[in-house]
């Protein structure tokens, strides 16, 4: 920012050494003050040059704007905050079970963290008409859970690998059916459009975050068979389709995990464990159902 003063103005004496620099902290900013001599002119000028840190940042900041889009630090701090749940191969030890994967898809809308969900088709004979991740069993060809994800991903609702950035794989859970479910995070493009197989979805739809750590939708029940701790369900009405969907057992919880540990913040209602230290928890529900298997 430049400014042209008078030399009354910024209060210097009409003596004041041409040629000569004046410094002064003024709040954060620091300012150099120029006093310089122009002949042809009946004043003099006064330059005030705004701190060179902060017109790089001002500058670092328009670029990734305009390469990234608003929405980068959201994204960026989001990654960084899953990648420190990863499990890597904590769980290597664990017998060999049936594996499955489900894909967590997010991405950013209107400044706010979306995930993606599908609801399965009616023609199917397990789960049919169910809220759910696309996902599914693992194949021989899946190299890992990873793999397993994004084929599933792709096979269901036509989103293609290489159009995911993978954030992590989370704490692995067994499902009603036995299977050692592994949820992998990853985030798209919001302006992906997604192309469901209707063999397997009916419909595909997005929630924000948000919703899933609020208690206005949310219902708890308890004593489940089957179920260790509580059941967790919601109410989602899409404002787009005016659609309502019942999101619930293990969708719901670990949308509730994702959320609770994206956002930072601690759902409005109990959800049964520690998100300081969710591993432990998860752990410890693991070794209790493989007990019984």
């Amino acid at each position: 920012a430049i400014r042209c003063l008078d030399k009354k103005e910024v209060g210097l004496s009409e003596k004041a050494p041409i040629g000569v620099s004046y410094a002064h902290e003024a709040g954060p900013t620091r300012v150099l003050r120029h006093w310089d001599h122009l002949p042809e002119l009946s004043c003099h000028l006064l330059w005030t040059v705004v701190a060179c840190e902060k017109l790089i940042r001002y500058f670092v900041t328009s670029r990734n704007v305009l390469m990234y889009g608003a929405a980068m630090p959201l994204k960026e701090d989001t990654v960084a905050t899953l990648k420190q749940f990863d499990i890597g191969d904590k769980f290597s030890y664990l017998p060999v079970l049936p594996k499955a994967s489900v894909l967590i898809p997010l991405f950013v809308r209107g400044g706010q963290l979306h995930t993606l969900m599908t609801l399965r088709s009616k023609e199917l004979r397990t789960g049919a008409g169910e809220v759910c991740f696309p996902g599914g069993k693992r194949d021989p060809s899946d190299r890992d859970d990873v793999d397993t994800a994004l084929r599933e991903a792709q096979e269901e609702i036509g989103l293609p690998p290489d159009h995911v950035e993978v954030v992590c794989t989370l704490f692995p859970v067994i499902s009603k059916k036995g299977l050692l479910v592994s949820p992998v995070v990853g985030f798209i493009e919001e302006t992906f459009n997604p192309t469901p197989n209707p063999s397997e979805v009916s419909d595909v739809f997005a929630v924000p975050l948000e919703f899933f750590i609020r208690e206005k939708d949310h219902y708890a029940t308890h004593g489940v068979a089957g179920v260790i701790g509580t059941l967790h369900s919601f109410y989602y009405r899409d404002p787009a389709s005016g659609n309502q969907y019942h999101i619930w057992g293990l969708t719901a919880m670990l949308t509730t995990l994702v959320a609770a540990l994206a956002l930072k913040k601690k759902p409005e209602f109990d959800v049964g464990f520690d998100f300081v230290d969710p591993l432990s928890f998860f752990k410890k529900i693991l070794h209790k159902r493989l007990s019984k298997l």
